[in-house]
């Protein structure tokens, strides 16, 4: 990789461009690896599984104590239970029991490369914003904000912390999800057509993944 630092403008929330930053290409600027990528969408996926569904087996289906009929002669097979797993509304077999584990793990180093991955597919589509905090807790001009930058399909915001003001006015844009810089995940990142990002965001991402 011939360049070590990838220009990109800045812009203050009203769209204007007040100066430009470098990021750095050991993080934003790979070639990305799929696997690990790949890896860390399933890790994430297979983590966030509640594993809660449960069905009954036969014993806690209740009904079925009395043989529906007698054990012979009358031509039908033998049956000592309504609840049999072969009869309708009876238990099942083999079904989910409650305490499913689907955890998986990626380890860190892996982990990293696949969030450098994800920030060097969207490296076309980064918009980096001078600082992004509002004076009170208006949904408005969150939206505003968005439409100065020119941000209107799907967008992940990244901010170095979540104050009360922020959180509050853009919880209700539901085409936007705002996290972190110590919470970007892989997952958020490939779903997202915009990443948009503060300065002091694009210093703690860089901090973290070198």
């Amino acid at each position: 990789m011939a360049d070590k630092k990838i220009s990109k403008k800045v812009v203050n929330m009203a769209g204007e461009e007040v100066g430009s930053i470098s990021l750095d290409a050991s993080v934003f600027g790979i070639d990305a690896n799929k696997q690990v990528v790949f890896d860390a969408v399933q890790v994430e996926q297979a983590n966030a599984r509640q594993a809660t569904a449960k069905t009954k087996v036969r014993h806690e289906v209740s009904g079925g104590g009395k043989k529906p009929w007698r054990q012979k002669g009358t031509g039908r097979a033998r049956a000592g239970s309504s609840r049999s797993p072969i009869w309708v509304g009876g238990g099942t077999v083999f079904g989910p029991v409650g305490n499913q584990n689907y955890k998986l793990s990626q380890n860190k180093k892996a982990h990293k490369l696949a969030v450098k991955s994800a920030l060097s597919m969207k490296k076309d589509d980064i918009v980096v914003v001078d600082e992004i905090k509002f004076a009170d807790k208006k949904t408005a001009n969150f939206v505003k904000m968005l439409d100065a930058i020119k941000v209107a399909n799907k967008a992940l915001v990244v901010v170095e912390d979540i104050d009360e003001n922020l959180f509050a006015s853009c919880r209700n844009v539901g085409y936007v999800k705002v996290v972190s810089s110590d919470n970007v995940s892989v997952v958020d990142l490939l779903n997202v057509d915009t990443l948009v990002m503060s300065k002091a965001s694009v210093k703690a991402v860089e901090e973290a993944l070198k």
